[in-house]
């Protein structure tokens, strides 16, 4: 089993992205799972929402607590909550951030993960390029597709965004989508 924990703030599309990752993963014929977690409803608040991924059907209902990826949708977090709680060894970090590791911070929480599973995309750019709004959910399902492509394509990446987000603001979606994608495996080639 696969397990995404997603940390963001209310209004980032936290919630959203956690089903179109599941919504993928369905169209990529495997079962999958997706809750969110929050205090106060209110824009700026602390975040959080769970994705698992398998091939066999998924009974665990709880909070992911040793995830095998993060996705920081706000590196500001990194102050408010440990977001790096319970990673996995060999886990996997996506950054919604043009910063590395070291400009961010965090370099000695990561240091010990493998080479290439640090990824540091600039969603919000993106987002704010392709789709004139600064919310980066979509535009990480596209960079996380580039780090784990046996989990989802981007042919499902693109199926589920369309069917949350259908006509012209799920196309947008899905530019902004493709646009990570490939800044994220531009950055992994370079590691």
């Amino acid at each position: 089993m696969f397990q995404i924990r997603i940390h963001g703030r209310g209004g980032q599309g936290v919630v959203s992205a956690s089903e179109m990752m599941s919504v993928a993963a369905f169209y990529n014929n495997r079962y999958s799972m997706s809750f969110p977690s929050f205090g106060s409803e209110r824009m700026g608040a602390p975040v959080m929402a769970f994705v698992r991924i398998d091939d066999k059907e998924i009974e665990l209902r709880e909070p992911v607590l040793d995830p095998d990826l993060l996705i920081i949708q706000d590196p500001t977090l990194f102050q408010a909550v440990d977001v790096f709680s319970g990673l996995k060894p060999d886990g996997y970090v996506l950054i919604n951030s043009r910063k590395d590791a070291e400009e961010l911070g965090v370099e000695d929480v990561i240091k010990h993960l493998p080479e290439g599973h640090v990824v540091n995309v600039p969603a919000t750019e993106l987002a704010l390029k392709h789709l004139k709004r600064s919310t980066p959910n979509t535009v990480l399902m596209g960079a996380f597709t580039a780090i784990r492509e046996d989990l989802f394509t981007m042919e499902s990446v693109e199926k589920a965004i369309m069917e949350i987000f259908p006509g012209k603001v799920g196309e947008m979606n899905v530019t902004a989508a493709k646009a990570a994608y490939e800044t994220a495996k531009a950055r992994l080639q370079t590691h």
